[in-house]
């Protein structure tokens, strides 16, 4: 399975390329285009019923990634982060069906090829 986010409006997508272009002293990994593709793998004993990835400068949750999918224990799941945003760095948040969930705090999507919950 592959999921992928929402595309951003052209004028958004625009001004993120012009704004990559100029210095950054944050600590927040800025790209304008890079392989964002992150393999979720599910090592917790339990099914993942959602899933979200939100920025790190995003203060809320944003879309639940797997939809109407769940992802059961000991399987994996490609996730696309590309979503015409020119950022690196996101938070993941993995929740099961009692509402309990684990949280990973800026993870860097340009760098890794994968990442395991717990």
């Amino acid at each position: 399975m592959s999921f992928h986010f929402k595309t951003i409006a052209l004028a958004i997508a625009s001004t993120a390329v012009l704004a990559a272009c100029q210095p950054t002293t944050t600590t927040t990994t800025t790209v304008v285009s890079a392989n964002k593709n992150v393999l979720i793998v599910n090592n917790t004993g339990r099914t993942i019923w959602r899933f979200y990835g939100s920025p790190v400068n995003v203060n809320s949750w944003e879309e639940d990634i797997l939809g109407s999918n769940i992802l059961p224990a000991g399987r994996s799941v490609n996730i696309d982060f590309s979503d015409g945003r020119n950022i690196c760095n996101y938070d993941m948040r993995a929740e099961f069906q009692d509402g309990s969930s684990i949280v990973k705090n800026n993870i860097n999507t340009c760098a890794v090829s994968s990442v395991s919950f717990p």
